[in-house]
């Protein structure tokens, strides 16, 4: 009986702390299809566009360029109203990186291509000092950039996760700290 009841206490304990969902607006955020100030935003764009093209002859190429930066421009704000962005009262997209999935394309897919990419850019460069680190000069070899060596370098450096992993387990990643050497104080 003590253990019903202290379950059942439990029970009520964790639906009194577990909050309820908001329903709440997204700190003033619209879908941008429907924002004003997105529509406001689009107008001014393409009208600067425009106002600069008539300052050109009609088949020029300056001209040409400019409308098809107008294209682009409305092509770029009709993808925006097209999908789930919410627009801010300025009329910009702004992305919600609070957890929810409803969000989660709007920022985890660039945040592991950020992750992905700045990993592999630093493990190219720990494996190219590591590399250059063994020559005869290598504080020349750090300033002075071996291009050929580099190239090789980058190339097998978009498998960094499975190298990381493996120097990982092997050991070799992590110096122990008796050999991480410590700057005079």
């Amino acid at each position: 009986m003590k253990r019903f009841n202290l379950s059942t206490l439990l029970i009520a304990i964790l639906i009194l702390i577990i909050p309820k969902q908001a329903l709440a607006e997204i700190g003033g955020l619209t879908k941008c299809s429907e924002s004003p100030a997105f529509e406001k935003r689009l107008k001014a764009s393409v009208k600067k566009l425009e106002q600069r093209r008539t300052q050109y002859e009609i088949d020029s190429p300056p001209a040409l360029a400019l409308q098809q930066q107008i294209e682009r421009t409305k092509a770029r704000f009709d993808k925006y109203s097209r999908s789930e962005l919410l627009c801010g009262t300025d009329g910009l997209p702004h992305l919600i990186a609070d957890g929810r999935w409803s969000h989660a394309a709007e920022f985890i897919l660039p945040g592991f291509g950020f992750i992905y990419i700045s990993g592999w850019i630093g493990w190219v460069g720990r494996k190219y000092v590591r590399a250059v680190s063994t020559t005869k000069n290598p504080t020349e070899s750090e300033i002075i950039i071996n291009v050929p060596l580099a190239l090789k370098i980058m190339t097998t450096g978009y498998i960094w996760p499975i190298s990381a992993w493996q120097e990982l387990i092997s050991k070799e990643l992590v110096l122990p700290s008796d050999e991480i050497t410590v700057s005079p104080r």
